[in-house]
């Protein structure tokens, strides 16, 4: 019975690092190309300004949003737990 318990550890280990790969080709390969192919499509078909500016602005937001997905997730936690009376709690009462 261990050796089907390694086994599975080792195809869990192996899953896990090929999801970790594949997050990886997403977040810093495809999110930045997608944003790119964004702005020149909505600026060659518009051929304005305005709009391009725009897909610029957006563009960038999703971009920024997703190089820091690390950053957002721990803020999460932290804004949880203290929200939920943990370290460091500001109280407006007190």
């Amino acid at each position: 019975m261990p050796d089907t318990l390694i086994l599975a550890t080792g195809w869990i280990q192996t899953g896990t690092g090929l999801g970790n790969d594949i997050k990886g080709l997403i977040f810093n390969v495809a999110i930045p190309a997608l944003c790119g192919v964004f702005v020149v499509i909505v600026g060659w078909k518009t051929k304005a300004p305005g709009p391009t500016i725009m897909a610029v602005i957006f563009a960038a937001i999703v971009w920024g949003l997703s190089a820091n997905m690390a950053t957002l997730k721990n803020k999460t936690t932290e804004d949880i737990v203290q929200y939920q009376g943990g370290t460091n709690a500001v109280r407006s009462d007190q």
